[in-house]
């Protein structure tokens, strides 16, 4: 009653002021409880040559329209893992040779055109095919048929066995096209995927946006539009994310920078791993790296942990194969050969080099790769060996000369590639490495669809490698994502290269 009767005494104009006062506090509530964005700005350092992952290899072209526009008949999850997507299911013959795929029904592209087996063994023969430019038609190799029973069948013959497949038809290059637009999914792309192309501003950023008919009902897709913003510099890139002119960084370009953003509460880091590889490439052929124990002696005089710290600002992953911890079936092998200098002297000695070396490492003029050797030259050169730099254009020259000629004692790259341990089994290769017995456990591999099986397979070859050290096994580069703190679901690794935009979405 107290309260009653206090607002009883009030006069007219002190209800009214608390009238306009309430009016004010509801007035404002929304603001409190606005409804959670719906679009994103995603930053790349990269503008795409194109945007079909079917034709060309460089992965800005997959990471705007992987799982956003194109899908394949598998997809990789972010943990690696073979899931599946416009194949519901399949089955694969006792003798590893056939493959016959259940493939969804209801799904459309986003012109209309409805996906069956027709589609499906139309992109894979135009994959497979003499006249193709599909980045990995290595993949495609083994295939030697492709049969469509019904609409929604799928079956593909073999000529041996190949293990792997399920894997490499998630990739970007296995995406499942239309057949009437494919010739102009370069620069008008036309998938089944969650998001549309709507535009590309040459120079500036792709737009998409959302599919209300995706096929998928089981996932809520919760952004309706999306950008990728291309921008080149590392200074700008940071001043956009401070700007808030970009949402996402998911692939920071300068690691120097990334402590600039501690205390901005705005803005998250997410430190994760990428697929990419540091290795320094021997040429296992040429004296005096045909002498395994000089390779050996020389992964021991490396200290990854400050090879770490000194090229990416001790950002990234320390490695002992040719392995990231992305990977089936990883093992850590650092300490194989860890860093033991003396051992490294001793070990040269042995191989006839007490009184030292001297070779030259063609070095790529990237950042990490500069920054990279000056490193190993001065842990070389504590074991008394000489390292010159010569510093090799890239790609042109460095392909010339390293790739293709084998022209070279040491080299350094970033292997991009994922699961590309194969590498060391090819003939002829930059490594001129030759084991036959990595070269069995590789063919093992193909020969079974057992995972677990694979997964041990792989940490044999995982060991062979890094007991012969074909390259110094340095690091894996990290993925440095920044990132408004209310984004989600973006991914943390990248067991492939991507921006899936499926699951993100910003805190309510």
């Amino acid at each position: 009653m107290k309260g009653m009767f206090a607002l009883g005494m009030m006069s007219r104009r002190g209800l009214m002021a608390l009238a306009l006062a309430g009016t004010a506090v509801f007035a404002g509530a929304p603001a409190s409880f606005a409804a959670p964005k719906t679009a994103i700005t995603i930053g790349m350092a990269i503008e795409p040559t194109g945007l079909d992952p079917t034709v060309a290899a460089p992965v800005a072209i997959g990471q705007v329209t992987w799982q956003n526009i194109f899908e394949g008949l598998t997809t990789i999850d972010k943990d690696g893992k073979v899931q599946p997507q416009l194949a519901e299911s399949w089955e694969i013959s006792e003798d590893g040779k056939t493959y016959t795929f259940k493939l969804r029904q209801g799904v459309t592209f986003h012109n209309g055109v409805p996906f069956d087996s027709s589609v499906a063994k139309f992109s894979i023969d135009r994959a497979r095919g003499n006249d193709s430019v599909n980045p990995q038609k290595r993949y495609f190799a083994s295939i030697e048929a492709v049969e469509t029973p019904d609409a929604s069948t799928l079956v593909l013959k073999l000529s041996e066995p190949a293990g792997s497949l399920l894997y490499w038809l998630g990739w970007p290059a296995s995406s499942m096209v239309e057949p009437k637009s494919a010739a102009d999914n370069k620069t008008t792309p036309i998938g089944t995927g969650p998001f549309k192309f709507v535009s590309w501003a040459k120079g500036s950023k792709v737009d998409l946006a959302k599919n209300a008919d995706y096929w998928n009902k089981s996932v809520s897709v919760k952004l309706e539009s999306a950008a990728f913003r291309f921008i080149g510099d590392p200074q700008a890139q940071a001043a956009a994310l401070r700007a808030g002119d970009v949402d996402a960084f998911p692939e920071f370009g300068a690691p120097e920078l990334v402590k600039s953003f501690e205390g901005d509460k705005r803005l998250a880091t997410v430190i994760g791993n990428t697929e990419l590889k540091v290795v320094a490439g021997m040429n296992n052929s040429r004296k005096p790296f045909d002498d395994k124990r000089v390779r050996q002696a020389l992964m021991m005089a490396v200290d990854r942990a400050t090879v770490v710290e000194g090229a990416w600002s001790g950002y990234g992953t320390p490695i002992g194969s040719h392995y990231t911890p992305n990977d089936r079936g990883y093992k850590d092998l650092t300490g194989v050969y860890p860093y033991d200098p003396e051992k490294a002297k001793a070990l040269l000695a042995e191989a006839g080099y007490a009184n030292g070396l001297t070779f030259t490492i063609k070095a790529p003029q990237m950042a990490y790769a500069q920054r990279t050797s000056q490193v190993l030259q001065a842990m070389l050169a504590e074991v008394g060996v000489t390292m010159n730099i010569e510093t090799t254009e890239f790609p042109a020259k460095w392909v010339a000369d390293v790739l293709k000629a084998a022209d070279y004692d040491m080299t350094i790259v970033a292997h991009a590639e994922p699961m590309d341990i194969d590498i060391y089994a090819r003939d002829p290769y930059y490594f001129n490495y030759k084991n036959p017995a990595f070269n069995e456990v590789l063919k093992a591999i193909e020969a079974t669809a057992d995972p677990a099986e694979q997964e041990r397979l792989y940490g044999e070859a995982q060991e062979i490698l890094a007991n012969d050290v074909p390259a110094l096994f340095l690091f894996v580069m990290p993925k440095l994502g920044i990132w408004d703190a209310k984004v989600k679901g973006l991914w943390e690794n990248e067991p492939i290269p991507s921006n899936v935009l499926t699951e993100v979405h910003w805190e309510e």
